[in-house]
């Protein structure tokens, strides 16, 4: 058994050779899945261009349904499908445009800003509880100093009672 060619765009394969290729190349039911393929990727200025320009298909209007379904050459679209996706291209419009005129951070902006910030927060926990020019205070109900934990029996090295 020889090479075989898997096309992704028919989800078919078949024997790899020049003749078998280019004749499934050319052939129109690959022509077909390959536009609907880059179709889906198409953005919705183009679609609604090219839906626009279409007139309504008759049968998908009656039956809703086409024998030629995506590869119909009338559009299967109605005034309220054509007029939601103009609103979504005009979302995308202003989403681009409001991108291009925000303004541009310089580079190191949040590094900055994170450094002011800590400096801030520290400055504001010393002056909480110093005040210039006088020794730390201590809130009252504390005492002045925390007895250690009692370690005897661990066998670590505890700053218990003993090691003062």
């Amino acid at each position: 058994m020889g090479k075989r060619y898997f096309c992704d765009y028919c989800d078919r394969s078949f024997q790899d050779n020049l003749h078998n290729r280019k004749k499934h190349l050319n052939g129109l039911q690959h022509l077909k899945a390959k536009k609907v393929w880059y179709d889906m990727f198409r953005d919705a200025a183009a679609i609604l261009l090219d839906e626009q320009n279409k007139r309504p298909c008759r049968k998908f209007l009656l039956t809703g349904q086409c024998d030629f379904g995506s590869n119909c050459r009338f559009s299967h679209m109605s005034e309220r499908d054509l007029q939601e996706l103009s609103i979504q291209v005009e979302e995308e419009r202003r989403a681009r445009e409001w991108l291009l005129d925000a303004p541009e951070l310089p580079e190191g902006h949040l590094e900055d800003w994170l450094e002011k910030r800590a400096k801030r927060l520290s400055s504001a926990l010393s002056s909480r509880y110093l005040s210039p020019g006088s020794p730390p205070s201590v809130p009252s109900g504390t005492p002045a100093r925390l007895p250690l934990p009692d370690c005897s029996g661990i066998s670590m090295n505890c700053p218990g009672p003993a090691a003062e």
